[in-house]
Formats: structure tokens, C-alpha cells, sequence
């Protein structure tokens, strides 16, 4: 009996898990739909509302991604955007986002997922590479006909998976954003993200057992998250080439010099920076800096905890930053 083979053309990977010694990925029909929600889950959940979705879904091992991979190659990553989070990022991916010739993934989870794979099942590193090549593509596929790039915003803890990234894709180029750590800190303690709260990030070199983690307070332990993601951008920022670039740079650095990096046209450039204008966060809203508010906001204690940790690699990032603008 001979089985017909899927055809995945209007459907991307939304979650990746472990199955034993395997992995499995489970797909959802977005059709057109253009990635143009602040982030990908915010995609995912606007396309799992649809009738068909709610209906419909498919679950498959991960090698199915080679084998679509080989049946339908979709557009290899035209540049990678790594960050220490609350820097600029995802302002970014809103204004490439506006156009048509660019599908712009912002923290797809299965990405992450399948970045941290080896953490949770060490038996399946020899295969990562090849299923992130594979998961790549599949978001790389042209489901509305017009894209040319694929820009991908990965999560602020995937800079210490960037290595394999590199194996993968060693000729796309990529940047580090980064500010003021004061700033990242100050908006992690009031609103914390996943990699800022003990426990909740699971199975990465920012991980800390339990004692630890305790007995740091709630600013020294997100000031030493921070700092050790501003550490490795700088190292690897140096070892693997990649470029330095300061939210102070935002937003005139992405029509600016990093157009070609990111595969703009002349005539792209006045519909990229007119997205600049909303916040990237909450579109509806007008962009107002809120730089001074959190530099007033820090207290002591978190700017004791900041320059214990963070400060040191900020300064290197900016030698860099300085020394690549030549």
C-alpha cells in the first residue's frame, strides 16, 4: 500500500516536545495569514480560531520537517536577530514585517524548543542540525507568493545556542541587540519575562538550581541573567562575527545600515520606517521613550546589582560596537 505524502505548503510548526528519544512537531494551518502580530504566538493564536484549525491539526515526528524539507526547500534565513530583551527587538521585527517580499518570525517556540533540544534528550544532538534546517524551511516556504527573506527573532537565552545556529547556517548574517542594562532591568522587575524568574526557563546555561537561585535576590538574579547574555553576545559577537548594534541606534539603523543585512530595497525603506512610529508591543499605540522613566526607577539596590553583573559586558559590547563602526 503505497501512502501519499503530506503536503505542508499552508501549514507551519507552532510547538516542538519530546517523545521519548524522539521529538514530534505539531502544525497549524495559517494559509496566507502574514506574520504580522508583535510575535509568533500571537499569530498562532489568531490562525487556531479558524473553524479548520479547531477541527484539523497534524502531529508528526520531527523528520517529517527533512522530508518536507526535501519535497518543497523554502527560503534559507536572510538574517538572525539576537538580544538581551527589552532592547529594541521586536520593534525591529514590526517594521520588516510591513512588507510583503519578508516573512519575519519573532520567538517561534518550536525554534526554541528544537535550539534546547539537546538539554532535555542529549541522545538527539546529531540530529539537531538537521531538524532545524529542516523547521527553517518549512517556515521559509512562500505561502503568499510575494516573499524574498526570512528574518528571525529568536529568544533572548537562544545567544548561548547561537554556535549551533551557526553550524546550521554559517553564512547568515546576524546582530546582537542590546542597552543600557539599567533599563533591561528595570523593565524585567516590573514586568518579568520567562528567562527572568527562577524555575520557569527550564533547561539553559542561565539555569540555576534551586539554592541558588534563592539566595540571590529578586534584582541580582535578574541583573545576573542579563549580564550573562550581554557576556556572550560580546564573545560571540567577536568569534562568530556577528554586529553590535545599541538600541540607541533604533530605529533609523534598520533603513539605515543594516538595510542590506536585512534585504531592503530602496523603495522599502519609507513603509519600514513609517512602522517605527506605534509601539512595537501594542501597535495601537503611539511610541513614547520610557528611557528616563527607568532610569529614575532604579533604585540602589538595582543599580549595586547591575554593576555587579551586567555592567562590565555592556562596556565591552560597546569597544566592539565602536571598533566595528571603525
Amino acid at each position: 500500500m503505497t501512502t501519499t505524502a503530506l503536503n505542508y505548503h499552508d501549514w507551519l510548526p507552532i510547538r516542538a516536545w519530546p517523545d521519548g528519544d524522539d521529538w514530534r512537531i505539531d502544525w497549524a494551518r495559517f494559509g496566507s495569514h502574514a506574520l504580522e502580530e508583535p510575535f509568533f504566538r500571537d499569530s498562532t493564536d489568531q490562525v487556531l480560531k479558524r473553524p479548520f484549525n479547531l477541527a484539523f491539526r497534524r502531529d508528526t515526528p520531527a523528520d517529517e520537517l527533512l522530508d518536507w524539507q526535501q519535497r518543497s526547500p523554502g527560503m534559507a534565513p536572510t538574517a538572525f536577530v539576537f538580544h538581551a530583551s527589552r532592547c529594541g527587538s521586536t520593534l525591529i521585527a514590526r517594521m520588516l514585517s510591513r512588507l510583503p517580499s519578508h516573512t519575519v518570525l519573532s520567538e517561534p517556540a518550536a525554534l526554541d524548543a528544537l535550539l534546547r533540544a539537546h538539554y532535555n534528550t542529549p541522545q538527539c544532538a546529531a540530529r539537531q542540525p538537521d531538524w532545524l534546517r529542516g523547521l527553517l524551511s518549512s517556515y521559509g516556504q512562500r505561502r503568499r507568493g510575494s516573499e524574498h527573506a526570512l528574518v528571525v527573532k529568536l529568544d533572548a537565552w537562544n545567544i548561548f545556542e547561537l554556535p549551533l545556529l551557526q553550524q546550521c547556517f554559517p553564512a547568515t548574517p546576524w546582530i546582537f541587540l542590546y542597552r543600557d542594562p539599567l533599563e533591561i532591568v528595570v523593565s524585567q522587575l516590573r514586568q518579568p519575562g520567562t528567562h527572568t524568574v527562577p524555575g520557569l526557563l527550564g533547561a539553559s546555561p542561565l539555569t540555576l538550581p534551586p539554592d541558588a537561585a534563592l539566595a540571590l535576590s529578586r534584582a541580582q538574579f535578574v541583573a545576573r541573567s542579563i549580564g550573562l547574555i550581554l557576556a556572550e553576545g560580546a564573545r560571540h559577537c567577536r568569534q562568530y562575527g556577528g554586529l553590535a548594534l545599541n538600541y540607541d541606534e533604533l530605529p533609523g539603523a534598520v533603513t539605515g545600515r543594516l538595510a542590506g543585512l536585512f534585504g531592503l530595497a530602496d523603495t522599502d525603506l519609507p513603509t519600514v520606517l513609517a512602522g517605527a512610529s506605534h509601539s512595537a508591543k501594542q501597535p495601537g499605540q503611539r511610541f513614547e521613550s520610557d528611557r528616563d522613566a527607568k532610569q529614575r526607577e532604579a533604585t540602589d539596590e538595582v543599580r549595586a546589582a547591575v554593576a555587579a553583573w551586567a555592567s562590565q559586558p555592556y562596556v565591552a559590547l560597546e569597544a566592539l560596537r565602536a571598533q566595528q563602526r571603525g
